[in-house]
């Protein structure tokens, strides 16, 4: 099972794209565990994890992120804005899963 977890400001605007990743791995037959939640609860949230993914309205966290999710060898990366704009949980999902490969 793949574990995600997407942080932004405050852990609602992406809940439609974890939908939309959600049934892209149902098309695909992946077990996957996605969940959004405000950027300020990373610290508490990323235990566990395959990867973590910051909203671009919070990409400038990113080096904050790094040292949080790198503690706990946990890959972080911004979604890329064109697919969180268009809502496309197809490529955010393979973003993902490229991601905890690393």
């Amino acid at each position: 099972m793949l574990k995600i977890r997407l942080f932004c400001n405050q852990g609602m605007s992406t809940s439609l794209l974890v939908s939309k990743m959600q049934e892209a791995a149902q098309g695909k037959n992946m077990e996957v565990d996605i969940v959004a939640y405000p950027a300020n609860e990373m610290d508490d949230r990323i235990d566990g994890i395959d990867c973590a993914l910051l909203g671009p309205q919070v990409g400038y966290l990113k080096s904050k992120a790094e040292k949080i999710c790198g503690a706990k060898n946990v890959p972080v990366d911004v979604i890329p804005m064109a697919d969180y704009g268009m809502c496309n949980g197809e490529n955010v999902l393979e973003f993902a899963r490229k991601l905890a490969e690393k």
